[in-house]
């Protein structure tokens, strides 16, 4: 049900947006029939003569390549508008010109060219020589700048102007579309050196308390036996069963201020070795170094665009060595990656 009022509703609206009925001759609308007859009397004139005596002057086919735009291309708008009415599924537009902006353009620069001819004709006859221009080329000129009329200012024109009214919409050509906004390309960040090592303040600041809070001639190391000597454990184990129980034995007591274990009593080793590796070795290496690349190579900046490039036959000054990725300074200052650190030679 909320269907078919659906569609009544979107029925009512066609109806009531529908333009009237468009009449022409035939397939074709009042303003293409114009614009058709336009161009049958243009293309047969165009055989006549543009200069001088009507035997031995050229027409515009023969004057050079000239008649590819002057009457060429406007034979080639009119067969399009006439192909669009017999063949709806056929040729829609050139390039990203409909088959009427292409007519425009096309009756346009004709135009332009017609009128070329006559204005150098008057130049030729201020100066008190012949006027070369014949009639074909006053007559050629007024008919396409009647194709102009029925292209170009047609949708302003009341007859012809029910042309372009009713059209359904389509989706533009993407050459026809708004442009997209240019954004502003973002400045490169040049990476700082990494500063020296600082000792830790809260690592100072405890072993600063710590020497001040233990005893004359006492260093922190023989403070912590001490309080290991004096631990409740180290008292006589008192068995549940006095009877059955076995005796054990109270150890020997310690001195108040000797530690359990002294250092001494521990063996030197001479070159101790350890397993784990220092956080060091696997850190960025901050020191310069010398690097030569086996060919060339992009140095780039963060977001992968290329700075500059270094090659085989100068060292390159890499100040931060991150492991798969070297930070390079070039000669001028300027700063940016190479990730392509394989054969590089150190110097």
């Amino acid at each position: 049900m909320v269907t078919d009022e659906k569609q009544d509703a979107s029925i009512d609206e066609a109806v009531a947006t529908e333009e009237p009925p468009q009449y022409g001759v035939g397939p074709f609308s009042i303003r293409e029939v114009a614009l058709a007859g336009t161009w049958i009397v243009a293309f047969i004139v165009s055989f006549f003569p543009i200069y001088g005596p009507f035997e031995s002057a050229p027409s515009v086919w023969t004057s050079g390549i000239d008649w590819v735009l002057m009457i060429g291309v406007p034979t080639i708008a009119v067969f399009l508008v006439v192909l669009r009415r017999l063949s709806p599924q056929g040729i829609r537009r050139v390039g990203s010109l409909g088959i009427d902006q292409f007519a425009s353009v096309a009756f346009s620069v004709a135009t332009v060219l017609w009128l070329t001819l006559l204005w150098s004709s008057f130049v030729r006859l201020s100066v008190g020589q012949v006027f070369l221009a014949s009639w074909v080329v006053w007559v050629e000129f007024f008919l396409m700048l009647a194709g102009v009329v029925l292209t170009v200012a047609a949708p302003f024109i009341g007859p012809f102007a029910q042309d372009f009214r009713g059209r359904p919409e389509v989706p533009a050509h993407r050459s026809a579309r708004p442009v997209r906004p240019v954004s502003p390309r973002p400045a490169p960040v040049r990476p700082e050196p990494a500063a020296d090592a600082e000792p830790d303040p809260d690592y100072t600041s405890y072993a600063a308390t710590g020497a001040a809070a233990a005893p004359e001639g006492e260093t922190l190391e023989s403070a912590a036996p001490e309080a290991a000597a004096n631990d409740d454990f180290a008292t006589t184990v008192i068995p549940l069963d006095e009877q059955d129980a076995p005796t054990v034995e109270e150890p020997a007591p310690l001195a108040p201020n000797e530690p359990a274990q002294a250092r001494e009593s521990f063996e030197h080793v001479e070159n101790p070795t350890s397993t784990v590796e220092p956080a060091a070795a696997t850190a960025p290496q901050h020191q310069a170094f010398w690097a030569l690349v086996p060919e060339e190579r992009d140095i780039v900046d963060e977001i992968g665009i290329p700075v500059f490039r270094i090659g085989p036959s100068a060292w390159a000054l890499v100040i931060e060595d991150r492991g798969e990725v070297f930070v390079v300074r070039h000669e001028d200052g300027r700063i940016g990656y190479l990730h392509d650190v394989s054969g590089v030679t150190r110097g």
